[in-house]
């Protein structure tokens, strides 16, 4: 059972819609998050089961599973690297992080002098600071390398292995973060 529009100025509410259709947005890499945001807030009110109270509660709680579908759906949409690997995945590319880790040679010699210039820094803010700009920066190279894997080209193979590269990437950044934040507590003791 689906929960269906009363007007036809509300979208239609399908079991069978990816991500994508279900906030009637094209299966691309680039979206606008307010626009997202927007049509989030248009489907919680169509699913939200006080909506329904009157069709009994069989109804409504459909309504509550569409509401938590809604919530999924854009939570996964909204964050870049869920939104690629799952874009991967309906083109019949799984990202498959955990199996596949394989990395060009150069990606890997990367990851391990930032590693190491990270274990070098050693409280060393300024060294810190440097090191996180350089990592942003590859981190703005490579998502720009996704979004024309996506949107330009529609090679899931090729986007695939950009998210697994920046999975990688993200996960230093967050060691730099912390990294980061204990310096600077540091420092101001």
């Amino acid at each position: 059972m689906a929960v269906v529009s009363r007007s036809a100025s509300e979208p239609t509410l399908s079991l069978q819609a990816d991500d994508f259709a279900l906030f009637g947005l094209p299966r691309r890499f680039a979206l606008d998050v307010a626009e997202l945001d927007e049509r989030r807030k248009a489907l919680q009110r169509l699913s939200h089961p006080d909506r329904h109270a009157a069709a009994g509660a069989a109804a409504q709680r459909v309504a509550m599973q569409w509401s938590v579908r809604i919530n999924e759906a854009w939570q996964r949409l909204r964050d870049p690297l869920r939104r690629a690997a799952y874009w991967c995945e309906l083109h019949g590319v799984p990202v498959q992080a955990d199996s596949n880790t394989a990395m060009p040679s150069d990606f890997l010699l990367q990851q391990m002098q930032w590693r190491e210039a990270l274990e070098e820094a050693d409280g060393d803010a300024d060294a810190l600071h440097a090191l996180r700009r350089e990592v942003e920066a590859e981190r703005a190279a490579r998502l720009q390398r996704l979004a024309q894997a996506i949107d330009q080209d529609a090679d899931p193979a090729a986007a695939a292995a950009q998210v697994r590269a920046l999975m990688f990437v993200e996960r230093l950044l967050d060691s730099l973060h912390a990294r980061l934040h204990e310096a600077e507590r540091l420092k101001a003791h």
